[in-house]
């Protein structure tokens, strides 16, 4: 076992992974540095969401390592993954999968309500994201109330409120028309570099090149190349925490 390097909060080595004994991962490597926004890009079947769940611990890796802040996730229990999962994690899916039965600032409150966090202290940082994404009037709507756009900015701040230190984003624009989509991943991006939050995006090529550090491609479950992208300007980080 390879001890990963002390600058990548996320790393993995030669991964490998099938469903239902088809190829989805052929020994994919890679390293994502702290408050680095990393795409992953390719045609569909191409292994993006594969690589994004074995990252994030939904899929147990069959053979290779993933290590997390040098803690090494490919030998955790379902409990444990489920819990880093929960504490350090934030996703979003390529739809905006919020429940029905509550509004919105429910909706994006709910990770932190199942951290335990009090209801008035995580309403009011729900509150704060759905502000920071342009959605704070739709507050007390219920999904079937909002467009499709604003419902996956909803989904947006519900994996920005508890501030995760890596957030994975799996075609979060997949559902969306061109224009929302671009306006969507702009605001998720730039939220997340405001506040330092590492982010794994699964996304198409030129939409990476408007927002990404670095790129990689996948073809056929292989890792195609990387692609170092110019620096974004810094701007000044705020810290993690919302005023309550």
């Amino acid at each position: 076992m390879v001890t990963p390097p002390d600058n990548d909060v996320l790393w993995a080595r030669a991964l490998h992974f099938q469903h239902n004994g088809s190829p989805a991962l052929c020994g994919v490597s890679l390293g994502v540095r702290e408050g680095e926004i990393f795409a992953v890009t390719g045609p569909r079947g191409s292994g993006k969401t594969t690589l994004l769940q074995c990252l994030a611990g939904l899929l147990p890796v069959q053979r290779g390592e993933v290590w997390f802040n040098s803690t090494p996730v490919h030998t955790m229990g379902p409990i444990t993954r489920e819990r880093l999962r929960r504490d350090r994690f934030g996703w979003i899916d390529p739809a905006p999968l919020l429940l029905p039965e509550l509004n919105a600032w429910e909706n994006a409150a709910l990770p932190l309500m199942l951290r335990g966090t009090g209801r008035r202290r995580a309403k009011t940082s729900a509150l704060e994201w759905l502000e920071r994404l342009d959605v704070g009037g739709c507050a007390r709507k219920r999904p079937y109330e909002m467009p499709q756009a604003d419902r996956q900015r909803i989904a947006v701040a519900r994996a920005l409120a508890s501030c995760p230190t890596v957030l994975f984003a799996d075609e979060p624009t997949a559902s969306l028309h061109r224009a929302d989509g671009v306006q969507v991943l702009r605001t998720l991006t730039a939220a997340a570099r405001s506040h330092g939050i590492t982010v794994v995006l699964a996304t198409h090529p030129a939409d990476a090149v408007a927002v990404a550090d670095r790129t990689m491609s996948l073809l056929d479950g292989r890792q195609v190349s990387t692609v170092h992208l110019p620096p974004v300007p810094e701007e000044g980080r705020a810290p993690c925490s919302l005023s309550v």
